[in-house]
């Protein structure tokens, strides 16, 4: 009787032992860092992905050929320890898959990728989709005038400053909601560049979000025909209809501008004119609330029970 607490402290300690490394194995699979994408404007990433709706696209299709895998993990698109080395880090042409094998199929060069309708000058305000709260630095890049879908994306079709920058904004029902006012110069079919430089982590993300402005003649009105191009909000665009002709607007590139977390719901912008005679694909905006990756919950998953199990198998040893 003497030897009992002995034999079940051993036991105990063996089944523990036994249990660590698949213990380690599940926590080590399990990503700890934050995940996100924009959802609106819409990003490449998450309107090819399976919960995006735009995958049956052929722009889509032919970016997830290429990438030789669907883009289940719409979140992830990260790199560590870039530390604000953005232009260093990631080469030109690869700028929207930062560089990553994994999503490849996101650089192809194309004037068809699912696009979000905007109006030059208008506030903007963009839902970041994110599924763990982190500090850290939005900077929104948008490609310059001239810029050609045609021709893989390059550094020098950006502006060297941000017109937009946002720091440490609230997460507020699994989206970060970052308000900004657009440069009134673009027309034509462009690419919003947006970099998330976590600070609480070491992982920056990257993404592309293809938009639309109107043409220099279609840039006047008050939108009194209904078309529902967006400087914020969570619609598709409605039908082309004829736009009013006026002045164009005088070119002038904004200075950056320090933005905070909007309200949680998001205002809708009215037109600025016409809808773009533009037959791409206008992404619906679907939410995919704040659920994460499939490898994290599934490895939350998987940790859970195995906690369980062990602390139940122990507990029955030491009965014994």
């Amino acid at each position: 009787m003497a030897r009992m607490p002995w034999t079940t402290a051993r036991r105990t300690s063996a089944a523990l032992a036994a249990l660590s490394p698949f213990l380690l194995t599940v926590f080590a699979a399990t990503p700890a860092q934050a995940h996100g994408a924009p959802t609106d404007p819409v990003s490449r990433v998450f309107a090819c992905s399976p919960d995006g709706g735009s995958s049956g696209t052929a722009a889509c299709r032919a970016a997830i050929t290429a990438n030789g895998s669907p883009f289940t993990a719409w979140d992830n698109l990260r790199i560590a320890n870039v530390n604000g080395r953005d232009r260093q880090t990631i080469p030109d042409g690869k700028l929207c898959s930062g560089g990553l094998p994994a999503y490849r199929g996101l650089d192809l060069a194309r004037s068809d990728w699912p696009a979000t309708r905007l109006s030059p000058g208008a506030a903007l305000t963009m839902k970041y989709v994110s599924t763990i709260p982190h500090t850290g630095t939005f900077r929104m890049y948008l490609t310059e005038p001239g810029y050609d879908p045609s021709k893989p994306l390059k550094w020098s079709d950006l502006p060297e400053r941000p017109f937009a920058e946002v720091k440490d904004p609230a997460l507020t029902d699994g989206a970060y909601r970052i308000r900004m006012t657009l440069p009134k110069d673009r027309t034509g079919r462009q690419v919003l560049y947006t970099i998330w430089q976590n600070s609480s982590t070491a992982d920056t993300y990257y993404s592309c979000s293809d938009v639309v402005f109107p043409a220099a003649a279609e840039n006047s009105g008050a939108g009194d025909n209904g078309t529902a191009d967006r400087g914020a909000g969570t619609g598709a665009a409605a039908s082309p209809a004829p736009s009013k002709t006026a002045k164009k607007e005088p070119a002038s590139r904004p200075a950056p501008t320090t933005a905070a977390a909007a309200s949680p719901t998001p205002s809708v912008a009215r037109s600025a004119g016409g809808a773009v005679p533009d037959s791409t694909p206008v992404a619906a905006d679907a939410d995919p609330g704040s659920g994460p990756s499939a490898p994290m919950l599934a490895g939350g998953a998987a940790g859970v029970l195995v906690l369980t199990g062990g602390a139940a198998l122990a507990l029955r040893l030491r009965r014994r």
